[in-house]
């Protein structure tokens, strides 16, 4: 298995709800087919899918899903960038759950709550810049 996530799937009860709340955060639709959302991001895709379809799939009860703890990061290019990219997500319906604060080994980071459930944390790591085209990097390599 190569190093890598090629597509983060979130099941959704609403999925076309959910896809508001990331255009509302400047995200753009990719064409897809029917029953599936999907924004490419920088080598990587995420796919927003009925939560009741993506049980279907699997094979499991709906109630097994959303259980297992996961947050998605988006690493900023600035600190001052985290406060600002949670103001925009609460303007866009996400709950705000810990304010931007700086962390003990010297980074910055907040965290909200998507309409769809989806934890987020937004996150200014001064020790891995991103990369020129926003890929990011652990420990700037």
């Amino acid at each position: 298995m190569e190093q890598r996530v090629s597509l983060i799937t979130i099941g959704a009860e609403d999925p076309e709800a959910a896809a508001r709340f990331y255009e509302a955060l400047g995200w753009r639709r990719t064409d897809s087919p029917d029953g599936v959302i999907v924004f490419d991001l920088i080598g990587q895709t995420l796919g927003l899918y009925s939560l009741t379809a993506l049980a279907e799939e699997i094979g499991v009860g709906v109630e097994t899903l959303g259980r297992g703890a996961m947050t998605l990061s988006h690493n900023c290019r600035s600190k001052e960038g985290v406060a600002e990219l949670l103001q925009a997500a609460e303007a866009a319906g996400a709950e705000i759950l810990k304010p931007a604060s700086d962390v003990f080994w010297g980074g910055h980071h907040g965290y909200f709550r998507a309409p769809d459930g989806t934890i987020w944390e937004v996150a200014f790591n001064p020790y891995s810049a991103l990369a020129p085209d926003g890929a990011f990097r652990w420990n700037g390599y």
